[in-house]
């Protein structure tokens, strides 16, 4: 009977340590194409905590000429830990662009320091891209 209450004690102070809520994006969650009106996010998992992103980015509006749109994209490595990954885009100042894995092959995107994000007028990648292709994406060959 101690050696019960003894093993059971050591499972509840196990589990007890471990924080509530966390949970670990594996490389096959990540992987894939996400889209987000006209955005598109391409996500890689390379390994050892790394992602290769790819952004093509598009803000239409209206003109007394038609439509038009400003463009943007970015591509590198991200950082990601647990569920949520910290990407800064090449050749920028103080931009930090969050991408946190949610569940339904969803991520939410934020920005901080939008305009240093060198994405042009207006241009964002804010918001919840949905998953449209899984598996390895293909990257453009410039990128």
């Amino acid at each position: 009977m101690k050696v019960f209450l003894a093993i059971l004690f050591i499972l509840i102070a196990c589990t007890s340590a471990v924080p509530q809520g966390t949970r670990i994006v594996t490389g096959a969650e990540a992987n894939g194409s996400y889209r987000y009106r006209r955005n598109e996010i391409k996500i890689l998992a390379l390994g050892h905590n790394k992602l290769r992103i790819q952004m093509d980015l598009t803000y239409e509006y209206k003109t007394s000429s038609g439509p038009m749109a400003n463009v943007g994209e970015a591509s590198g490595e991200a950082t990601i830990e647990n569920d949520t990954a910290i990407f800064h885009p090449p050749d920028t100042q103080d931009c930090t662009i969050t991408i946190k894995f949610l569940r339904g092959n969803k991520i939410r995107i934020s920005e901080d320091h939008t305009i240093n994000c060198g994405f042009g007028m207006n241009v964002s990648s804010e918001g919840t891209y949905t998953k449209i292709r899984g598996g390895k994406p293909k990257f453009d060959s410039n990128n």
